[in-house]
């Protein structure tokens, strides 16, 4: 047989050769082929960004590369946010490291121009660390009853990190259920908070526990906004919001998460499947507890959870935040 070629026919068939030729090696490339950018809206060098990168010593050792941070602060975390979902590309390559529960309190009450799970969802969660009330060591409140006892007497003044956060939500609540009086006070942070709890300038605090049980004696835990209380040799043996009180309140934690693009979800489920399975890995590691603990990371709070965790916990501080976004449009 005689096979007769044109010119057209030799350049389309070259053209395809050369097609294939291009394609194979993109199609044998395993995701991720490069580093991955890591938007944190918080400072360098804060409690986000410790353990931050406590994990990525173990994750990038499942993942086969390195997860570069970029930390973006300010407005209480909507700046970060903003650059992720507004100047990186929804690719899997660009993900968020953030605290869920403050950040969407913050989203909701500011009003941001971003949604959840519209525009970015959380598929890795590391901790879980649930808000407390605590007073100073000297303080007349022996329990949590004297507490609110006092507070259906005279309004107390309470300390709080800012007014859109899990705590604050927590101390709305049991106002609500108790017929108490609490005037919330932002003390623009944890260590500020804390001080103003132990000068006497505020009545008692509510905060993450993680720092109420670094503080040591300074400080006595006197009720927790969850399920159990984690650290009840840290916490003085404080007990649970619910079960003291009989309510049935979601909990109340500070936890921080990986977050990525919806889109990205969508357009790369085989990547979104690549971070949910080793990230998941890297959690198991004997590596990341010992990696934790060295970044002083309270291990009673290590706590994974993934896409349907996360979206449990968002969609109730969603749920909560619009409940009380009038008491807690103020200063962030």
């Amino acid at each position: 047989m005689t096979i007769t070629q044109t010119r057209r026919s030799f350049l389309g068939t070259s053209a395809a050769a050369g097609g294939l030729a291009l394609a194979a090696p993109a199609l044998a490339q395993a995701y991720p082929d490069r580093n991955l950018d890591v938007v944190i809206p918080t400072r360098e060098g804060g409690g986000a960004d410790r353990l931050f990168r406590a994990f990525a010593t173990v994750w990038e050792e499942k993942l086969g590369t390195q997860l570069e941070p970029g930390f973006y602060p300010g407005a209480s975390g909507r700046v970060g946010y903003e650059v992720y979902l507004g100047k990186t590309d929804p690719d899997a390559y660009n993900l968020l490291f953030g605290n869920m529960g403050p950040e969407i309190a913050v989203m909701v009450v500011s009003e941001a121009d971003y949604s959840f799970p519209e525009d970015f969802q959380y598929f890795c969660r590391l901790d879980s660390d649930p808000s407390v009330l605590f007073v100073a060591a000297d303080s007349p409140f022996q329990t949590v009853d004297d507490v609110i006892a006092a507070a259906t007497e005279r309004t107390l003044a309470v300390g709080t990190s800012r007014l859109p956060h899990p705590a604050s939500i927590g101390a709305l609540l049991l106002a609500e259920h108790t017929g108490a009086q609490f005037n919330l006070v932002p003390l623009s942070g944890g260590r500020n908070t804390i001080a103003g709890v132990v000068t006497g300038e505020m009545d008692f605090g509510v905060l993450p526990s993680g720092g109420i049980a670094a503080a040591g004696d300074a400080l006595r835990t006197l009720a927790v906004w969850d399920d159990r209380n984690p650290m009840p040799d840290r916490l003085n043996g404080a007990p649970t919001v619910n079960e003291h009180f009989g309510t049935d309140f979601p909990p109340l934690v500070s936890a921080r998460a990986f977050g990525i693009h919806t889109a990205a979800m969508e357009q790369h489920p085989d990547r979104l499947q690549t971070l949910v399975e080793t990230s998941r890995a890297a959690f198991e590691d004997p590596a990341w507890e010992a990696a934790a603990q060295e970044a002083g990371q309270p291990l009673e709070i290590l706590s994974y959870g993934g896409v349907e965790e996360c979206t449990t916990y968002v969609n109730s501080m969603i749920e909560l935040a619009r409940r009380y976004k009038d008491l807690m449009s103020g200063s962030a």
